[in-house]
């Protein structure tokens, strides 16, 4: 008899999950639509045909346990479209309550939030990181990156900036190599959580501390590149949430539900699952062939487990009505009925290409794209619609806001790694196709 998690371990090599984390939030359209105005589209929120024959294939055929999307024009309400259940062996149906693993979209969510201290004068997108975490005052760069941990100093003051797109120089356990992934998990610096289970074949990273001590050991290790000089995925918002929580004197979970969550009515957005809410949470499954093995069943998360700091790069769980209001926001440049959470300069600041002049993005994921504060940003290339801003997540979630447009979109799904099927690559295809007729 074959064994479940000797297969997961092929399936969920190291480069799938890099492939995950590259796939997060892929909005492209087709070239056909991209250049397209949606002057044509219907005034009254369409019925999506081909984005819902695609759930509905996906379900049908018991690909996923259940798949959704979140669609919604200006500060309306959206359109949900919903199939399955909370799990495989679940009668409940999935809705705009249910709770998924969001994971990467994480990420706008806590640049956005830098962007709130940002209108406030606390920071500015050049800080230096030093200014409010000195141990990063005298940083260092790797010479030979695959081979050593030979560095040299650092030329450039890592910024807030930095941080926001990816430019810092800093790693990830999901993606660097050579002797200084070694570091990173001995160290424990994975801020990130799936399974309670262990990977057969995977190297267990020593436990993630506090954020404090998180801080200490990243300033520590040398850059894989000089701040500003490249864009390569990393865990500098997970970072930025420690820059945020020393800049504005108040714990950086905390923050989000006062200045963020609270205000915009964000009542399932959780680092921490409560018991309560066990009964509207999905579970998460590795994609074997026919099967669908439950690596982080929804009766025994992780997610109930108190997390080493929130992670403000992977951490959060929430629900589609959820993260559609904090897109909503977007969409209205930093106000939801009438509650403003940024300045509308803030918000389109944050939703604008920020990358270091002269950063290299050639061969990375958001090549012949922008970045801002947490997401990908459109520059009305063919695949690369303007007015776009977005990001996804490990388990084949996907969100993005169109400010060109008006719209916003979200996806939901649970499963890992993102790139077993097309869904996030075709979400954001499927979304504009349905509002161009087809």
């Amino acid at each position: 008899m074959p064994n479940p998690m000797q297969d997961i371990t092929a399936n969920l090599s190291r480069r799938h999950l890099l492939r995950s984390a590259g796939l997060m939030g892929l909005l492209a359209a087709s070239p056909a639509y991209a250049a397209r105005s949606l002057a044509t589209a219907k005034t009254s929120i369409p019925a999506f045909p081909l984005l819902t024959a695609e759930i509905e294939s996906y379900v049908a055929q018991k690909k996923v346990a259940s798949m959704m999307a979140a669609i919604g024009f200006g500060a309306g309400a959206p359109q949900y479209i919903s199939r399955g259940t909370l799990a495989t062996d679940s009668a409940v149906s999935v809705d705009q309550d249910t709770l998924w693993r969001i994971y990467s979209m994480t990420k706008p969510v806590t640049g956005m939030a830098a962007m709130i201290l940002v209108d406030e004068g606390k920071l500015t997108l050049d800080t230096p990181v030093a200014d409010i975490l000195p141990e990063f005052a005298n940083m260092k760069v790797l010479t030979d990156p695959a081979n050593s941990l030979d560095a040299v100093p650092a030329k450039t003051q890592m910024t807030v900036r930095h941080l926001l797109t990816h430019t810092a120089g800093l790693g990830y356990n999901i993606i660097t190599k050579g002797p200084l992934l070694n570091e990173y998990n001995r160290l424990g610096i994975a801020p990130g959580v799936v399974s309670k289970q262990t990977l057969p074949g995977f190297p267990v990273p020593a436990p993630t501390p506090s954020i404090d001590e998180f801080s200490r050991r990243v300033a520590s290790l040398p850059l894989i590149a000089e701040p500003g000089a490249k864009w390569s995925y990393s865990i500098s918002l997970d970072l930025l949430g420690y820059v945020i929580q020393q800049a504005s004197g108040v714990e950086f979970g905390q923050f989000l539900k006062t200045r963020m969550f609270d205000p915009l009515g964000m009542t399932s957005t959780f680092f921490q699952v409560p018991e309560s809410e066990a009964g509207r949470f999905t579970t998460n499954y590795a994609p074997l062939g026919p099967i669908l093995f439950p690596i982080d069943p929804a009766n025994d998360s992780i997610y109930f487990e108190k997390p080493a700091f929130p992670f403000g790069g992977a951490g959060l769980v929430s629900s589609a009505r959820d993260y559609d209001r904090f897109l909503a926001m977007l969409l209205g440049k930093g106000a939801l009925d009438g509650t403003r959470i940024m300045s509308e300069g803030a918000a389109v600041l944050g939703m604008s290409n920020i990358l270091p002049e002269g950063a290299q993005t050639k061969g990375t994921w958001v090549a012949g794209q922008g970045f801002g504060a947490g997401g990908r940003v459109g520059l009305g290339t063919p695949t690369s619609p303007k007015g776009t801003f977005g990001w996804g997540g490990a388990a084949g979630t996907a969100a993005f806001v169109d400010n060109v447009r008006g719209f916003r979109a979200g996806g939901y799904t649970q499963y890992m790694p993102a790139d077993t099927y097309p869904f996030q690559q075709e979400f954001g295809q499927l979304v504009y196709r349905d509002l161009m007729g087809g």
